[in-house]
């Protein structure tokens, strides 16, 4: 048997034994798309058409107006938060969904400093994802009294950033780059022991493993619903405050939804008590109804299976990109260990951008990261181990023949 069979007949014994086999069916995947970017966008869940089709032409076209009692719309940011919960680990009481990534890290570092107003510095990674390191910078432009400190810059390792004038330290579960994974526990520990708070960015975690909020004491948490909680694009972030924190702490956006009584029409603003504090204006209802779907589909799920899937999705790639990395030029940006990434694989290539849209046009849809980064992400409720497999070698072949050297790979669109 060569060695490429014996690949599939590996890859061919794991999906007939895989407990999660059947969840592939419940997404919408076009033809013989082998898709590796679920933590950049998720596929459709079939369940989402129906209820786009009722929300749109019932719920809107129909009842109109009515519909924010009669379909529950104005309830949708708890209802989305509570699903949302139960998968990150949380009381349901204490997660509500609404806005984006970005306008929730801004409200949860505003909270934080809430409760430490007498510190002043934040702590971030200087390999965050942008937007986080974008707000912290218009966190500290609205204070003016705070300073940041970032890992990679002022320090190798976050923890000795972390002392007794620290007010807040943001941080990502999971690297968005590499797939490196923080330990929740350790640091929240580590936050807690210098009085500081802790908030943790699960954009590339929230339905890919588990996170244990609760069980960690994580003070505040945001994340998207469009990645790994297969919510739709653009679709509402969500936002977590531990129970501990909500009657004390304080958010600036101080909208209309996030009033104790909304429809009272008071002239001063009086917060909600619980997590609906933390709601700002009126929320995009039909972006809900889209992604209620996703989050229903994902809390099906056991979601210490669905780790062990992704790791063993993540190692099965690995161990057939090893074969001819060397050979083509392709190093790895991920950690080694299963356990110490989370469900994606980043290569490196020097033609990184080129071979991932040589890819693309082979079916296999990844994506490119600047400066050298090709992603990979296995989201194990629509991925089969022959997937894997199959991508690898198409991998191999592509940068066998040179294929990606052909001019029409260079031309670069508006996202990579």
């Amino acid at each position: 048997m060569s060695t490429n069979q014996h690949s599939h007949a590996i890859a061919q014994k794991l999906d007939r034994q895989d407990p999660l086999a059947t969840a592939r069916d419940k997404f919408f995947l076009p033809g013989n798309l082998i898709y590796l970017d679920g933590n950049s966008l998720g596929p459709a869940p079939k369940a989402a058409f129906a209820d786009l089709e009722e929300a749109a032409h019932r719920e809107w076209a129909q009842n109109l107006i009515g519909s924010w009692n009669s379909a529950g719309w104005f309830d949708l940011p708890s209802k989305s938060g509570a699903i949302i919960a139960d998968i990150i680990g949380a009381q349901k009481d204490e997660v509500v969904a609404c806005d984006t990534t970005s306008i929730n890290i801004f409200k949860a570092l505003h909270a934080a400093l809430s409760l430490r107003p007498e510190r002043n510095v934040i702590v971030a990674e200087a390999a965050s994802f942008p937007t986080d390191l974008y707000m912290v910078e218009g966190v500290v432009g609205t204070t003016q009294t705070k300073n940041i400190r970032l890992e990679g810059i002022d320090a190798p390792e976050i923890e000795a950033l972390i002392d007794e004038d620290t007010a807040v330290v943001l941080v990502n579960q999971v690297d968005y780059r590499t797939g490196k994974v923080r330990d929740v526990g350790a640091l929240t520990r580590h936050a807690h022991a210098n009085g500081a708070i802790i908030v943790f960015d699960l954009c590339h975690s929230a339905g890919i493993m588990p996170v244990e909020l609760n069980q960690h004491e994580v003070d505040l948490a945001v994340g998207c619903t469009y990645k790994y909680l297969n919510g739709g694009p653009g679709s509402p972030a969500f936002i977590f405050c531990a129970t501990k924190h909500l009657a004390d702490v304080q958010q600036p956006l101080s909208g209309w939804w996030g009033h104790q009584t909304p429809f009272a029409f008071n002239q001063s603003y009086s917060p909600d008590p619980g997590i609906r504090k933390f709601l700002c204006g009126t929320q995009p209802i039909l972006s809900f109804r889209a992604m209620q779907a996703g989050l229903e589909l994902t809390r099906q799920y056991d979601m210490g299976k669905i780790r062990k899937k992704s790791m063993a999705l993540t190692d099965l790639f690995l161990s057939e990109i090893m074969k001819f990395a060397e050979e083509y030029g392709v190093g790895l940006a991920s950690p080694e260990n299963a356990q110490d990434r989370g469900s994606q694989i980043s290569l490196t290539h020097d033609s990184g951008y080129e071979v991932i849209q040589a890819l693309i046009e082979r079916g296999v849809v990844g994506d490119f990261r600047t400066p050298n980064i090709m992603r990979f992400g296995f989201a194990p409720l629509y991925i089969s181990y022959q997937n894997v497999v199959d991508a690898a070698a198409i991998l191999k072949d592509i940068l066998e023949t040179e294929i990606w050297r052909d001019p029409r790979f260079k031309q670069k669109s508006a996202v990579t």
